[in-house]
């Protein structure tokens, strides 16, 4: 039986949901989020085919499909967005993205959208620049973070100042079968390493990044895979390993360039 959505945070009129437990079959765990403020509402990293049915079903219980106001893709990955012609096509949520996608993200979605139901995808996106920019939802102002190169590059993080909980995208991510908060960070790391080592561009963007983290009051970090850092403790703990993580590019040299045998 498929579990609830956790709540990560709820004042009555500002909700944060996480619903960890949508995939089937062969994918990796995702997690995907509803942001709810005064009767507004934001869908973050929907996914793709694996996700939309479970994902409009739980929405459903909830809200109207009809009344979703945004859907916030923080990169362009088939986990992260790939499900969009659906989402075009039975809301009227704003599909807001980085500049980079802005003109990819159509490849995504069918033809008979515009020829059978007048739905343009591009005029649905809200292109962010690389800066970043606020999105006012309900009576806040959620932030969309640069996170550029982390993996992507075009890629960004949300910020609820009103939760204090950073959406972090793959930065954070654990390939685990869980969404369960890290209790202990140093048996932690073997779920992240190998993901982050890869997935990551370079030591460079993860320190500037991780400047960027300490300056902002954080509460929570919420990755879109695995479990989320809660607390101080934890965030510091993350903060510290990842910002002296080699990765990427730091790794490579003339041995990973050679023409196969």
């Amino acid at each position: 039986m498929r579990r609830e959505p956790h709540v990560l945070f709820d004042n009555g009129t500002h909700q944060c949901l996480l619903f960890d437990d949508l995939v089937r079959g062969e994918g990796v765990q995702t997690n995907q989020f509803l942001i709810t403020d005064h009767g507004q509402y934001l869908l973050l990293d929907p996914g793709g085919d694996l996700t939309y049915t479970p994902l409009s079903l739980e929405l459903s219980k909830r809200i109207s499909l009809q009344e979703l106001t945004y859907i916030f893709a923080s990169h362009q990955d088939p986990d992260i967005i790939s499900s969009l012609g659906k989402w075009l096509l039975h809301t009227k949520a704003k599909v807001l993205c980085s500049k980079l996608w802005a003109r990819f993200l159509p490849h995504l979605t069918a033809n008979y959208l515009a020829m059978s139901h007048g739905i343009s995808t591009y005029d649905r996106i809200i292109a962010l620049p690389d800066r970043g920019e606020s999105i006012p939802l309900g009576r806040c102002q959620l932030k969309a973070v640069p996170a550029h190169f982390l993996h992507s590059v075009g890629n960004f993080q949300l910020y609820d100042p009103v939760s204090r909980i950073l959406f972090s995208g793959d930065m954070g991510a654990s390939l685990v079968d869980d969404a369960m908060p890290v209790r202990d960070f140093a048996s932690h790391i073997p779920h992240m390493d190998a993901f982050h080592r890869r997935y990551m561009a370079s030591n460079k963007v993860c320190r500037l990044w991780a400047g960027m983290v300490r300056n902002m009051k954080v509460d929570m970090i919420v990755p879109q895979h695995g479990r989320p850092f809660v607390g101080k403790e934890m965030i510091d703990a993350f903060l510290n390993w990842i910002e002296h993580l080699e990765c990427g590019i730091d790794l490579l040299g003339p041995d990973d360039y050679q023409l196969p045998k």
